[in-house]
């Protein structure tokens, strides 16, 4: 790889020439700023991103730290992030926590040796806390922030949409509404249910309850558990703690014969660009996942800006999208958009 010397020596100029080129600090005549450009590029000279950081103290980088990219929520939102930061100069490292303490604290550690300008965090362990305060980098969490922390969270109010899946399937005349959750130390699967359980008047049926992973697979085997029941003891609708939990009960109920959406409601949550692709299309609660990337970034960016202002915390309000998984006949396919506040 060239050095910046063997720029200045093919070009006929000196090193400090070079350098005022190459980052626009002063100004060089025509001639010998062509020479420069030709030289560099003849020799394929790249900057030094370690040495232009360390003279401007920034390294035009930021870290985001998320459970798993193959969720398609989580990319969807990460490449909302990207975009944000990319028009904004900086590039993003990705990486995959997959819910372990153990990677997040390792993925954590690195990006914090890479002196990155600002972290996203999906999560973070509690033992982690106090390494992030004493390091002092600007941050911004997606909807979970551990507790004790004064950081940025932007996230939807996941009470409210699961209110909103609730009523819809209260107004279609279903009444044996049955529940896929998340993991249950995820506050966001908790307040989901506790969203729906309000619209319910506080009365979820305990029998209709089952736990999944957030992912296909695990809603398949929740939803197989809730329908394989006898006619009058399974569910007449299904209310899905994310979209791909609710995929998998879409493909449980056609295994089993039973009819969608006439014998059975399904209603998804996070509106993922899949979910109107799958048959029947998806009913779902949607977060708006490339907006709420385009926002969190935009926060992270001002809290770079500006570090000392005081933590915020930016709510997303949820819509339903009604789709053909939950609609009912000459039902409205959709319900007025929400308002980010």
């Amino acid at each position: 790889m060239a050095t910046i010397k063997e720029v200045a020596q093919a070009a006929g100029v000196s090193y400090t020439t070079v350098s005022h080129v190459l980052n626009d600090t002063r100004p060089v005549s025509p001639a010998a700023r062509e020479r420069v450009l030709a030289a560099a590029a003849a020799l394929h000279y790249v900057p030094s991103a370690l040495a232009r950081s360390l003279r401007s103290q920034t390294t035009g980088t930021i870290g985001m730290i998320i459970p798993n990219n193959t969720n398609p929520y989580f990319s969807e939102v990460a490449r909302g992030i990207e975009d944000t930061c990319y028009a904004a100069g900086y590039s993003v490292i990705l990486c995959n926590s997959d819910d372990d303490p153990a990677k997040q604290r390792d993925y954590l550690n690195v990006l914090l040796t890479k002196r990155c300008d600002g972290l996203i965090m999906a999560a973070l362990a509690e033992t982690d806390g106090e390494l992030l305060r004493r390091r002092q980098v600007p941050a911004v969490f997606i909807d979970r922030a551990p507790e004790g922390l004064e950081y940025d969270v932007v996230g939807i109010d996941n009470l409210a949409g699961g209110e909103l899946a609730g009523q819809h399937l209260l107004a279609l005349g279903r009444r044996r509404i049955g529940c896929i959750g998340g993991p249950r130390e995820l506050e966001v699967s908790e307040q989901r249910i506790a969203g729906m359980r309000r619209a319910l008047g506080g009365a979820l049926d305990q029998k209709l309850f089952e736990t999944g992973d957030f992912s296909s697979a695990g809603g398949y085997a929740a939803a197989l558990r809730l329908l394989a029941r006898p006619a009058s003891q399974r569910p007449d609708a299904l209310f899905c703690c994310n979209d791909m939990m609710a995929i998998g009960a879409l493909r449980a109920a056609a295994e089993l014969g039973i009819g969608v959406p006439g014998e059975l409601a399904v209603v998804g949550f996070d509106d993922i660009d899949l979910a109107q692709f799958v048959h029947p299309p998806l009913t779902s609660v949607s977060q708006g996942t490339r907006a709420l990337g385009n926002i969190t970034a935009a926060c992270l960016l001002e809290r770079i800006a500006a570090p000392d202002r005081p933590p915020q915390r930016r709510r997303i309000a949820p819509v339903l999208n009604v789709r053909g998984s939950s609609v009912a006949r000459h039902a409205p396919s959709n319900i007025s958009p929400g308002i980010i506040t």
